[in-house]
């Protein structure tokens, strides 16, 4: 009882000021307590998604499907190539703001240029033989022709073989993935990887569903019944955007069948009590709350949490508010214009790369990337005409189809932080989705499509992820 008292005339004893800022860290104490036993209460409970079936295809499901794996070879013609010319030409343009990069979109100045270069130097058909380098497969399952890239390694001797899903996002490809197929399946130190990159359907040359409500965790129960087809009982899945969703919800849904998870984009805990006083508080007091300084660095930049984080997302989310709500609407304009569809597609992979490209004329593409390789990329879109069913897929996830993501992971899990992803999620706020998690790496360099821009730095740390599972697990 006098120690109480005593306290309290102490606190009585302080400024206004003193007593504000003793109050204020209290309170953040106490959420910080109350969130960790929280936290700990949720971590005892293990909940898998439930695998559950369906049938995406037209008209009624029958009573038995086809299962057989077709070869599958991606194709094209003289009038494909010719049409695309017609509609190029017939390209009507708005003259840019003067000094404007690309903080309005798309720098038509810059957009000529690459336009100008796909009609007359691009070679499509020399593309269409890239793609076939490796083998394509197609098979049936839930209704929808699956596509499906399937690379194996040299055989070696000794060598370990593992089996590994690449899965992509919105608007890449199984493309993104071709500079980093050779890094993986090469050996390197006796480890080599089989790797089966799908079609997310309604993208590239995956049927596009008939039906309503195929989100995150019909895409992911269609790939699990892949790698089961493909002969897989336990393999590794590695994906970033709509990919790291999916193949979380895989983790969740089979966690028996993931031997390991790993992602370079990250969805940590939902807005609470915690995070919120993190956002307030933490880079005063990052130790508080579990920062890094590195954490610190890349939340709150120079310019704080609201600026580099909220503000940067809703300068970036516009597309996503037109395809989570109508985007048949939207997809009609960039499904009918050939370079409609390459400024809408482009301007992602220049924005996400490094937001200050927005100041550059020509959007800083070249820095990154070839124009052979973006334009192979728009040409998967344009050719197959998946564009409007690749947007549905925001409206099927985000409106009242979003699926439930409570359930935590708890198979083993890699994280790769690239400093110019949209959002940084420290490993703190990611521990509470990702119970297991074996490693977390602040990347050096990159953004959004880690695959299509540091292919050896995403390798590498897959490579030391899969490793350390491996010699943990005997």
């Amino acid at each position: 009882m006098q120690a109480s008292e005593a306290l309290k005339q102490a606190f009585f004893r302080l400024d206004a000021t003193q007593q504000q800022l003793l109050v204020a860290g209290s309170a953040v104490a106490l959420g910080g307590l109350l969130t960790c036993c929280y936290q700990a209460y949720r971590g005892r409970k293990t909940q898998n998604i439930p695998m559950g079936d369906g049938w995406w295809g037209p008209g009624h499901k029958p009573h038995s499907e086809d299962e057989k794996v077709l070869p599958f070879e991606v194709q094209t013609s003289d009038s494909e190539i010719q049409d695309l010319y017609d509609l190029i030409d017939r390209t009507r343009y708005t003259e840019p703001l003067e000094n404007a990069g690309f903080q309005y979109g798309f720098n038509s100045t810059y957009l000529k240029k690459v336009v100008h270069y796909w009609r007359h130097k691009f070679d499509w058909k020399n593309q269409v033989a890239v793609l076939n380098k490796y083998p394509h497969f197609k098979t049936k399952i839930e209704g929808l022709d699956i596509h499906f890239v399937r690379v194996r390694p040299p055989h070696r001797e000794g060598q370990r073989v593992l089996p590994l899903m690449l899965v992509h996002g919105w608007p890449g490809s199984f493309y993104e993935f071709y500079r980093i197929l050779p890094l993986l399946t090469n050996p390197r130190g006796g480890l080599a990887f089989e790797v089966i990159c799908p079609s997310i359907p309604g993208y590239g040359f995956s049927e596009a569903p008939h039906k309503q409500g195929f989100n995150s965790l019909a895409a992911a129960r269609v790939f699990h019944k892949l790698m089961e087809r493909l002969g897989f009982s336990e393999y590794y899945l590695q994906g970033g955007d709509w990919g790291s969703l999916i193949t979380t919800n895989m983790a969740q849904m089979k966690p028996q069948c993931v031997k390991g998870l790993h992602l370079n984009m990250l969805t940590g805990r939902t807005m609470g009590f915690g995070v919120l006083f993190a956002v307030m508080f933490g880079r005063y007091l990052p130790w508080l709350f579990g920062f890094t300084r590195e954490d610190v660095k890349r939340l709150f930049g120079s310019d704080g949490f609201l600026e580099r984080n909220v503000y940067e997302l809703l300068r970036e989310s516009g597309y996503m508010h037109i395809q989570a709500t109508k985007p048949d609407t939207a997809g009609c304009g960039v499904n009918n214009s050939p370079v409609g569809l390459a400024a809408y597609i482009l301007e992602k992979f220049s924005t996400w790369t490094d937001f200050s490209n927005r100041d550059l004329e020509e959007g800083g593409l070249e820095r990154k990337f070839t124009l052979d390789d973006l334009l192979t990329n728009v040409m998967i879109y344009w050719t197959s005409g998946s564009v409007v069913s690749s947007m549905r897929f925001y409206k099927e996830n985000i409106g009242s189809n979003r699926p439930d993501h409570k359930a935590a992971v708890h198979v083993p899990t890699g994280l790769a932080a690239f400093p110019n992803e949209i959002m940084h999620v420290p490993q703190v706020w990611a521990r509470d989705r990702y119970r297991n998690l074996y490693s977390y790496s602040y990347m050096p360099r990159g953004g959004h499509f880690a695959a299509f821009e540091e292919p050896l730095l995403l390798a590498d740390d897959l490579r030391q992820f899969v490793e350390k599972v491996e010699k943990s697990s005997g």
